[in-house]
């Protein structure tokens, strides 16, 4: 069936005025009034049980419009079949609608199933600080399409779920408690306890960093111009930056207050004061041509002019053969004339 005949259809079963018809149109408007209160029901239902489970406001509202949807489908789907509409038909083209549109919009959808997958399973959250293929900020906003953060420098960036899923991401906010690494450089004749002394006095003079576990330094590596001290101390994830440049300021500080030295990059020099002797050898030799490329290249144009010659002489002879057979043939014409 096609429109015109659903509409057909519909007027047929309004305008149509005999007793049965009535009681039809009874029966229509009692089915579309009780289906809206059983909608109004269960999706009143189903909102407060989701309120009370742990799961994301965007994703209790992404199911609960599936679920409006699919009860309004079912209560039109329905009326029609009461009015006397065939239903496959209209399933079939509704069907065929729904493929054009998911191939059309199969990108769309892509991006709102990784929202749903990101949503559910809580991967991050309003307010952490991610890193996504070489892109960081912190989250404002996480939908079904997109998830939107805002750099250090107050940009907004837009992120395809699909680019966040298809990539590998980094929650520098996923635990309340986050470690702050550093490396120290100081000179090869400094005292290793002083260095370690001075670092963690200065990590534990600032109340933010945790004393459990406590602050960490050891030297790490003997480098070509420097030994290298590595530290960490724990604090709270919103105190990470203060902590960070709290300690480097006051690590340079008390450096310097204690002499010790952080050296530049350096490179030895010594005077060679021996002296070189380098081996010399023979002079270069005076140029001699070679006989043999001259003679070669003499025997190649005896060998064109040869060659050119010959060709000559037997176009010659053609030509001249050419002349006497025309000669032989008009001289016998002449004969025949004659006779």
């Amino acid at each position: 069936m096609d429109w015109n005949g659903i509409w057909n259809s519909i007027v047929t079963f309004f305008t149509e005025n005999n007793n049965a018809n009535i009681w039809n149109i009874v029966w229509f408007i009692a089915i579309l009034v009780i289906g809206i209160i059983v909608i109004k029901i269960v999706m009143a239902v189903v909102r407060k049980v989701l309120s009370k489970t742990k799961i994301e406001k965007i994703a209790q509202q992404f199911a609960c419009t599936i679920l409006k949807f699919v009860l309004w489908l079912a209560l039109i789907l329905l009326l029609l079949s009461r009015i006397g509409v065939e239903v496959t038909g209209i399933l079939t083209a509704f069907s065929a609608i729904i493929l054009a549109v998911g191939m059309a919009l199969q990108n769309a959808i892509a991006n709102v199933a990784n929202g749903i997958i990101i949503i559910s399973s809580h991967m991050f959250k309003k307010g952490d600080y991610i890193v996504v293929n070489g892109v960081e900020g912190s989250i404002v906003d996480i939908n079904f399409l997109f998830t939107t953060l805002v750099t250090v420098d107050n940009k907004k960036i837009t992120l395809p779920n699909t680019a966040i899923l298809n990539n590998n991401v980094t929650n520098f906010g996923a635990h309340p408690k986050r470690r702050v690494d550093f490396n120290f450089d100081v000179a090869y004749e400094t005292d290793v306890e002083l260095v370690k002394k001075v670092v963690t006095d200065v990590m534990k003079s600032d109340g933010r960093v945790d004393l459990n576990p406590e602050p960490f330094c050891r030297l790490k590596s003997l480098e070509s111009s420097s030994i290298r001290f590595f530290a960490n101390c724990w604090c709270d994830n919103a105190d990470y930056w203060d902590v960070y440049y709290y300690i480097m300021e006051n690590v340079y500080n008390e450096f310097k207050r204690n002499k010790i030295s952080i050296p530049y990059n350096q490179l030895e020099v010594r005077e060679r004061k021996d002296n070189v002797k380098m081996p010399v050898g023979p002079k270069l030799q005076k140029r001699v041509e070679k006989v043999r490329e001259e003679k070669e290249h003499e025997d190649g144009l005896k060998m064109v002019l040869n060659k050119s010659k010959e060709k000559l002489h037997i176009h010659n002879k053609k030509e001249k053969k050419e002349k006497v057979d025309k000669k032989d043939k008009k001289k016998n014409k002449k004969n025949k004339d004659e006779e």
